[in-house]
C-alpha cells in the first residue's frame, strides 16, 4: 500500500463509485413525484396531535394568568407566564402523543411490513462505523448478525462493512486481527470487509460518505449501525422488505430497544425505554407519517436517494469559518424528505437493539456532545424546502435541551415564593427590595402548577405501563404483577432523583453550546467506569452547591417547600452519581433489578452476540499474549 492511499488498512471489494450531489441550505431542487398517494387519515392524526396540545396549553395559561393578574410586577408575571406556556406545551404534547399511541394501537392492528412476495431482491450493505471502540464487542456483534442472516431464507443479499476511524494504534491492530478472524469464518461467502481511514475528515458523516462515494453504487440500500448496535436477522429482513415494497421510501427507521445494562443508571434507562417508550413511539408514528425522523443508526436507507439528496453542507460561522453539522441524522432525514423521498418509522419491528452509557457521568458526557449538535438545529429551521414536520423534528431536538433552562428558571421562580399570609399592593418593599413577598394566592398557583407538571410527567408512564402489563408476552416474562409494579415504583423514584441533576447539566450544556464551546470527538464509554469521589465531586460541584443553597433557603429564608424534592436531589448529586455505577443485574429482591422482558427472556440474537463477543475477546487476548515484545 503506497503512501498516497487514504487508508491505513483496506480489504474492500472493487470500487463502485457513486457521486454525491452537493446540497445547500438556501436552495432546493424540485422534489421527485411520489408514486403512492398519501392517505387522508394522516391529516386526522396530525390534527389530533397538535390542536389539543394548543388548546389545553392555552386554557392552562389563561387560568394561571387570571391569578397572576391579581397583583404584582407585570414584567415578572409575563416571564412566569412564558415559562408556564413553554413547559406546559412540551408536557401536554408528550401526554397527547402517548394517548395517540394508545389509539393507534387499538385502530392499527399491525404496522409490520408484509413478507416479500415476488419483489426484486436487494443488495444491502450493513455499515458499522467505529472510532476507538471495544474491538471484540463490535466484531462479536457483527459475527452474530451475519450468522443470523445466513440462517434466514430470503433473496436479499447482505454484505457487512466495518468502517474504522480508529486512531489508537493498539486498537487498530486489534481491529485488523479481529477482521482476519471474522473474514476467515465468513470466507466462503466473502461477505465482510474492513478499511481504516488515515484522515478522520468530517467524523461519522465523512466516514459514511467515503463509503458511498467509493463503493455505494453496488448496493441499493445500506443499513446504518452504531458500534453498539445489534439487529436480529428478522429485523434486518423486515426493514429490507419494507424498503423494497415502498418505492417512495428513502429511509425507514426502526425503534432500538436498550439492552445489556448492568448498572443502576443503565437499568433505569433500559426499563424506561422498554416499558414506557414504546407507546410514545407509536404516537410519534401516528403524526410523523411520511415525514419521520432518523436517529443515526438501526435504519435502512436507499443508497442512491441519499447520495442524490442528503450530502450535508457546512454551516457558515463567524469570519467565514465552516462548521460541520453535528447532529446530522435529523438534517439528513429532512433533506431526503425535501427531495421527495418518504422517511418512515416502523416502531413494531422487533429485534432492533442498542446499548446505553452505564453511569450518570457517562450519560451526561454523551448528552453534552448531542447538545452541541442539537443547538445547531435552531439555525437550520429556515432551511429552504424542508417540510413543516421536518422542521418540527429539528425544533424538538433543540427543545429537548432548551427545556432544561426553562425548568431551571421555574425552580428559581419558586425559590422566591415566600409564605406571607397577606397580599401586599406590591411584591417589593424599600426595606428589602431584593426579596419579593408573594401573596398566598400564588402559593396555591405553585401547588397547582406542580400537580399539573407531575401529573403530566407520570401519565405517559402510567398509561404505557398499564398497556404493557396487559401484553401476554409481558405476563409470561414477569410471572408476577407485583414484580412489575415494584420495578415501576423503583424506577419512578430513581427518575425523580436523577431528573433535577440532568436539568442542571442540560442547562450548562446548552449555555456552553450557545456560547460556541465545543466538545472533543470522543468514543462513548460502554464499560462500567469507576469514578473516584474526587472526580465525582469535581464533576457535580455546581449541582451540589445549588442544592445546598435551595435547602438553606427552605430552612432559613422561608423558601417554598415546592422545591424540596429538587433541592434534596441536587444536594445529593455526588452520592447519587456514585450510586448510578453500582451493578444491580444480580441483586435481590428481583423487583430492584429493574428487569425487562428482554432480560427475563433473552432474545436469541442477544445470547448469540454475547457468545460471539466472548469468542472474539478470547481470540484477541490470546493473540496479544503471544506477541513477544522486542528486546
Amino acid at each position: 500500500m503506497d503512501s498516497m492511499t487514504p487508508y491505513a488498512f483496506s480489504h474492500m471489494p472493487k470500487p463502485a463509485r457513486l457521486a454525491m450531489s452537493p446540497q445547500t441550505l438556501s436552495e432546493a431542487a424540485a422534489p421527485r413525484m411520489m408514486q403512492k398517494t398519501v392517505q387522508n387519515s394522516g391529516l386526522f392524526w396530525r390534527l389530533a396531535a397538535f390542536i389539543p396540545t394548543i388548546v389545553l396549553t392555552a386554557l392552562l395559561c389563561i387560568s394561571i394568568n387570571r391569578y397572576l393578574a391579581l397583583g404584582g410586577v407585570a414584567v415578572l408575571e409575563g416571564v412566569a407566564l412564558a415559562l408556564v406556556a413553554l413547559t406546559f406545551t412540551w408536557l401536554v404534547f408528550s401526554v397527547n402523543t402517548a394517548c395517540l399511541g394508545l389509539a393507534r394501537l387499538a385502530l392499527v392492528r399491525s404496522a409490520r411490513p408484509a413478507a416479500q412476495n415476488g419483489r426484486t431482491p436487494m443488495d444491502v450493505a450493513l455499515l458499522i462505523p467505529v472510532y476507538n471502540e471495544t474491538t471484540w464487542d463490535v466484531f462479536g456483534n457483527a459475527s452474530a448478525m451475519l450468522k443470523e442472516l445466513s440462517s434466514k431464507p430470503g433473496d436479499h443479499r447482505y454484505t457487512l462493512f466495518i468502517l474504522s476511524d480508529t486512531r489508537d494504534p493498539e486498537l487498530a491492530a486489534l481491529e485488523e486481527r479481529a477482521f482476519a478472524a471474522l473474514h476467515a469464518e465468513q470466507a466462503p461467502q466473502q461477505r465482510v470487509y474492513y478499511r481504516r481511514r488515515l484522515l478522520n475528515s468530517d467524523k461519522k458523516v465523512g466516514n459514511i460518505n467515503d463509503w458511498i462515494e467509493n463503493w455505494g453504487s453496488a448496493y441499493e440500500a445500506m443499513v446504518i449501525l452504531d458500534a453498539d448496535s445489534l439487529m436480529s436477522g428478522v429485523a434486518i429482513v423486515q426493514l429490507t422488505d419494507a424498503l423494497a415494497a415502498d418505492p417512495d421510501a428513502g429511509l425507514i427507521q426502526s425503534r432500538p430497544i436498550v439492552i445489556g445494562a448492568q448498572t443502576l443508571f443503565g437499568r433505569v434507562q433500559q426499563f424506561s425505554n422498554s416499558v414506557y417508550g414504546w407507546l410514545s413511539a407509536e404516537g410519534m408514528d401516528s403524526w410523523a407519517q411520511q415525514e419521520g425522523n432518523y436517529w443515526g443508526h438501526n435504519a435502512i436507507i436507499r443508497t442512491h436517494a441519499f447520495a442524490q439528496s442528503a450530502r450535508l453542507p457546512y454551516l457558515k460561522g463567524r469570519r467565514g469559518a465552516e462548521h460541520l453539522i453535528l447532529s446530522h441524522d435529523f438534517v439528513e432525514a429532512g433533506m431526503l424528505r425535501r427531495a421527495g423521498w418518504a422517511v418512515r418509522f416502523l416502531p413494531r419491528v422487533d429485534g432492533s437493539y442498542e446499548e446505553t452509557p452505564p453511569t450518570l457521568i457517562d450519560h451526561i458526557l454523551r448528552e453534552r456532545r448531542w447538545c452541541q449538535g442539537n443547538m445547531q438545529h435552531l439555525w437550520l429551521l429556515a432551511t429552504r424546502g424542508f417540510h413543516m414536520i421536518s422542521r418540527f423534528h429539528l425544533l424538538q431536538g433543540a427543545l429537548a435541551f432548551l427545556m432544561s433552562p426553562a425548568w431551571l428558571a421555574v425552580v428559581i421562580f419558586w425559590f422566591f415564593m415566600g409564605a406571607s399570609q397577606e397580599a401586599p399592593d406590591s411584591y417589593f418593599s424599600s426595606a428589602n427590595p431584593l426579596h419579593p413577598i408573594w401573596p398566598m394566592v400564588e402559593q396555591s398557583i405553585g401547588w397547582f402548577y406542580m400537580l399539573c407538571v407531575y401529573g403530566m410527567l407520570l401519565f405517559p408512564k402510567l398509561l404505557g405501563a398499564i398497556v404493557f402489563g396487559l401484553r401476554r408476552r409481558t405476563r409470561a416474562a414477569y410471572r408476577s404483577n407485583v414484580m412489575l409494579a415494584g420495578s415501576m415504583m423503583f424506577e419512578l423514584v430513581l427518575s425523580v432523583l436523577y431528573a433535577p441533576i440532568m436539568m442542571v447539566q442540560h442547562t450548562l450544556a446548552t449555555g456552553f453550546a450557545l456560547l460556541g464551546r465545543t466538545n472533543a470527538w470522543a468514543p462513548q464509554n460502554r464499560e462500567i467506569a469507576s469514578y473516584s469521589w474526587m472526580q465525582t465531586l469535581r464533576f457535580h460541584w455546581i449541582e451540589t452547591c445549588f442544592g445546598a443553597a435551595l435547602l438553606g433557603g427552605i430552612l432559613f429564608w422561608n423558601v417554598s417547600l415546592l422545591i424540596l424534592p429538587i433541592a434534596i436531589s441536587l444536594a445529593a448529586a455526588a452520592p447519587l452519581s456514585k450510586l448510578s455505577a453500582v451493578r444491580i443485574d444480580g441483586i435481590a429482591p428481583r423487583m430492584l433489578r429493574l428487569d425487562t422482558p428482554h432480560t427475563l427472556i433473552e432474545p436469541r440474537i442477544v445470547g448469540s452476540a454475547r457468545s460471539e463477543r466472548a469468542w472474539m475477546k478470547s481470540l484477541l487476548t490470546e493473540a496479544k499474549a503471544d506477541v513477544v515484545p522486542a528486546e
